[in-house]
């Protein structure tokens, strides 16, 4: 395919155009920059067990290039972590992707888990999570949360309890023919038992429930009798459950299997319990269990999640670790998880974490722009309204570029499949007042373009499209206070529902950006009075203030942090609060504080 721009093309993918159509030019070649004699990778092809301490309780999917991991917080937040690559989890930034305030429901947050379900409004990612009174253990129950598109990292809407008058925990979902059910766990008298009981939709239980499992042999009895974390495995059109046997506090800790052999999951006699466990300690790893299951990017391989700790002494705290390693099926079709790979011994990466792949990652797209009139762009795109690209953080700080087409940015200049190599890796760098530029982890050399009036290095981000701002503290959104949209309103954050007050696009001016709420876009935020005052509230108001522009600061973890042109303060979270209704304000800036960190995100 031949490229054309603004007195420029380049590479076989990548190309400078006009950000309006109807500018046109003359075609004139440019040769491309030498790619970097040797191209490192950017992560090693092999991790080590445990990938982080205080991890108990993990569920991880990897979805449109990136592993998505949660562990149990012990807090009134829910945590998530994602990466390219599995040993990137050891390291990558934790966001609280929701919060509660709720008295009743506020803490102990446990196991949670994320699903993508056929939902009301098409595919959703359903996260379910335990919670309970924050005095004590004897509230916990199970929780719903809906994502509003396909980014596991929401932003979220809570949907509702399937059992909150009762003690449950370590909910699950199992589609079966057509149908969905719930399995979870809780205690009739000295046993916790597994249990099983259809749904109509995926937060709200219809019909009877069941027993699905009950800790009736020696080795499920350790320390006390329980069953609990019932996770489903499906292979060649068996149905398995793989469940967690006896006390999490004592080093056997294991896991056992269930076989759904009829076609009703509800009916008792469609269950077998094998009278072996599949999974338990060994010397040097003890308690493995609460395991989950993910698939290898190439989709070729099969692999265990779990938690497990170091010491027999260890137990239910905050020392389990997480840990993840391959597994296969017998000639049988039964599992076989073998033992767990003890600390330190190098373990092979998921297969195809080095591509080739086409990736399609989460998250909202960017402009990015040379000028007012041209952009950097890509084959086919059809100029800088559809030249649009995913900022992905990866690992150490580095971003990859990936284009609508799922291709990456390369070190040479053109784009091709994902390769895991430092040479598709790029950092971003200030540049001036508003602008950036871009550096490559290979080459270490900063991207610079021929453009009208010379050589242009500095580039300008923008946000494409309706966005939400999400707080990486609280997992709270952008919102108007009452979801008036009119001048004078203070800004607030609240919990994402959807409403039009959560909307906000983006302007691009000289001095910097201009955020204004989408159904409104004759207001823009900005600092109360136009102050200069530490703790001044956001506020909707005129686009012409003083107070009205913002700078992005795009930090080495994905978020970004707004300050004002103004007053050089920064878009803040008082107290680090978490409930909904805060007021945002303005504050000086401080190195790392979360508190003072967004994320955008997609509406849906």
């Amino acid at each position: 395919m031949k490229l054309t721009s603004l007195g420029w093309a380049i590479g076989l993918a990548l190309s400078l155009q006009a950000c309006t159509p109807a500018q046109q030019a003359t075609e004139t070649a440019a040769a491309a920059p030498e790619p970097a004699a040797s191209v490192p990778e950017a992560s090693s092809q092999q991790f080590t067990n445990p990938l982080f301490v205080n991890g108990a309780d993990p569920w991880l999917e990897y979805w449109n290039g990136n592993y998505y991991l949660t562990t149990t917080t012990w807090t009134s937040q829910l945590v998530m972590r994602k990466s390219p690559t599995l040993a990137g989890l050891a390291t990558a930034t934790p966001v609280n992707v929701w919060s509660e305030t709720n008295p009743k429901s506020c803490c102990n947050f446990w196991a949670f888990e994320f699903h993508r379900l056929q939902g009301p409004s098409g595919p959703r990612w359903y996260l379910m999570y335990t919670s309970g009174k924050q005095e004590n253990l004897d509230g916990q129950h199970l929780s719903v949360l809906e994502s509003a598109g396909d980014d596991p990292m929401g932003p979220y809407s809570y949907k509702g309890s399937p059992m909150p008058d009762s003690w449950n925990i370590d909910g699950n979902y199992l589609a079966h023919n057509g149908k969905l059910y719930l399995l979870w766990s809780e205690w009739v008298g000295d046993e916790q038992l597994n249990w099983i009981s259809e749904m109509s939709n995926p937060w709200t239980l219809t019909g009877d429930r069941m027993v699905l499992s009950r800790p009736e042999l020696p080795w499920e009895q350790s320390g006390r009798k329980v069953n609990e974390g019932p996770e489903v495995l499906k292979h060649q059109g068996r149905t398995f459950v793989v469940y967690s046997a006896s006390f999490c506090d004592t080093p056997d800790y294991k896991l056992g299997v269930l076989e759904l052999t009829g076609d009703n999951p509800m009916s008792p006699a469609a269950w077998r319990k094998y009278d072996q466990p599949f999974f338990e300690r060994t010397d040097g790893v003890y308690g493995p269990g609460h395991n989950g299951f993910f698939t290898s990017p190439d989709g070729t391989e099969r692999w265990l999640v779990y938690h497990g700790n170091n010491k027999e002494t260890d137990g239910c705290g905050a020392s389990r670790s997480v840990r993840a390693q391959p597994f296969s099926f017998d000639d049988s079709g039964l599992p076989q998880f073998g033992k767990p790979v003890p600390e330190g011994r190098a373990v092979t990466a998921p297969s195809g974490e080095n591509g080739p792949l086409v990736v399609r990652p989460e998250g909202i797209r960017w402009a990015l722009r040379l000028n007012d009139t041209e952009c950097l762009t890509y084959s086919g795109a059809g100029g800088c309204d559809q030249s649009h690209w995913v900022l992905d953080p990866t690992t150490a700080g580095r971003y990859r570029l990936v284009s609508e087409e799922g291709l990456v940015l390369n070190a040479d200049l053109t784009t091709g499949p994902w390769l895991n190599s430092a040479a598709q890796q790029w950092q971003l760098l200030p540049a001036g007042t508003t602008g950036w530029q871009l550096e490559n982890s290979a080459t270490q050399q900063k991207l610079s373009l021929p453009c009208q009036g010379g050589q242009c290095a500095e580039l300008r981000l923008l946000p494409q499209g309706v966005t939400v701002l999400s707080s990486r503290q609280s997992g709270k959104v952008l919102s108007s206070s009452g979801c008036e949209l009119k001048a004078g309103v203070t800004l607030t954050q609240r919990s994402w529902d959807g409403s039009a007050c959560q909307l906000w696009l983006w302007q691009n001016t000289e001095q910097g950006m201009l955020l204004k709420p989408a159904q409104a876009p004759e207001l823009c935020a900005q600092v109360h009075a136009n102050s200069l005052s530490a703790g001044a509230e956001l506020v909707l108001g005129s686009c012409e203030a003083k107070a009205a522009v913002w700078t992005m600061q795009h930090q080495s973890n994905g978020a970004v942090v707004l300050q004002s042109v103004h007053s050089q303060q920064v878009l803040d979270l008082p107290s680090c609060a978490l409930a909904g209704d805060t007021v945002l304000r303005q504050a000086p800036a401080e190195a790392d504080r979360l508190c003072q960190q967004f994320y955008l995100r997609e509406p849906d």
